[in-house]
Parts: structure tokens; C-alpha cells; sequence
């Protein structure tokens, strides 16, 4: 490739992610730090998958307790292995759905209803 195709596909490369829309790089930002959830406010099966969790278990589906990784940087960043995820079943869902628990080494807990995209801190 000579000097001049790749100053051009530099170039291309370029603005294509200029003109990417606000939204898709929001796609990649962590949560806000402030958003919370107080337990109250939390669904009935969101609330009935923390007292599990809190008891340790026995959890209703084979992939509850698993080790999330945070790829995506939502989550404080910690070690690997520091946060597991817990199934929040969702009324109607024939799979597991979108919701889910996180929770931390610390007793931090988190809530997803949108399989990652957000995550709000339960309040206790």
C-alpha cells in the first residue's frame, strides 16, 4: 500500500467516526455514578433475586452466579472474578431476559433492565 492510499484510508476512517452519531458512542459509556435504585423500587423479582443472593441460593438458573467481566467499563473497574451476575426473571420471558443483578465482593449491588446497556446502584 503506498504512503498516499493509506494517508487516504486514514483520512476515510476519519470521518466515518466523525459522522457517527452521539448515541453510538453512548453505547460505550459507563453509567452515571449517581443513578440508583432503592430496594423498594425494584420489581417484585428483582427484590426476590437479591434476598437469593444475599442467602446463596439456591439460584433457578444454571448460569446465575457467573463471572461477569465488565467489558464494557459500566461497572467500577475491579479484577476479574470481582463481580457476579444473578437472573432477574422477567413475567412472560421464555428466555432469561434482559434483567439482571451484579453484584460485587463488597456487598455492592447493581441492576440491569436492559441486559448491560445501564446499571443503577441498589440502595439499600
Amino acid at each position: 500500500m503506498t504512503a498516499a492510499l493509506r494517508l487516504l484510508a486514514a483520512a476515510a476512517l476519519a470521518a466515518l467516526v466523525s459522522l457517527a452519531s452521539p448515541a453510538a458512542h453512548a453505547q460505550f459509556a459507563p453509567s452515571p455514578a449517581a443513578s440508583e435504585i432503592p430496594v423498594a423500587e425494584l420489581p417484585p423479582e428483582a427484590r426476590r433475586t437479591l434476598a437469593l443472593i444475599k442467602k446463596g441460593g439456591p439460584y433457578p438458573y444454571a448460569k446465575d452466579g457467573a463471572v461477569f467481566g465488565n467489558r464494557e467499563a459500566r461497572l467500577p473497574k475491579q479484577k476479574r472474578g470481582y463481580y457476579r451476575e444473578y437472573t432477574v426473571r422477567t413475567p412472560g420471558e421464555r428466555t432469561r431476559g434482559a434483567r439482571r443483578i451484579v453484584a460485587g465482593r463488597a456487598a455492592e449491588y447493581w441492576y440491569t433492565d436492559d441486559h448491560y446497556a445501564t446499571f443503577r446502584r441498589i440502595r439499600e
